[in-house]
């Protein structure tokens, strides 16, 4: 993935970046509490854009989890979400760094195999 990537990511509607990643999720047994907590953040962050009180969605959201994943799993999400919502520009920052250090080790690793 390149910034430029990231740039047309960030113009994409909040409906299908929910979208997106419900899928990336759909497969999945054992997601990552990031993960989780992105999808939270954007279903938080649509209940706030649409001017419904904050959780009156979410919250099923989360107690969907209850039963699929272990607590502290849910509880990590939760506070990733938080962060989102609170710091998005920080958190922006760190996933195009890594990112851009997984593409620049997966090249580095190409010129080696030549």
């Amino acid at each position: 993935m390149t910034e430029k990537d990231l740039a047309e990511l960030q113009n994409i509607p909040v409906e299908e970046r929910i979208k997106r990643i419900e899928k990336l999720l759909d497969g999945k047994e054992s997601p990552r509490a990031f993960e989780l907590g992105l999808l939270l953040a954007l279903k938080m962050g649509q209940e706030i854009r649409d001017k419904k009180p904050l959780g009156s969605e979410s919250s099923e959201l989360v107690a969907s989890w209850s039963g699929k994943y272990p607590e502290s799993v849910v509880e990590e999400a939760i506070a990733s979400a938080k962060q989102f919502l609170l710091h998005p520009a920080k958190i922006a920052e760190q996933i195009k760094a890594g990112i851009l250090s997984r593409n620049n080790e997966e090249y580095k690793g190409e010129e080696n195999a030549e």
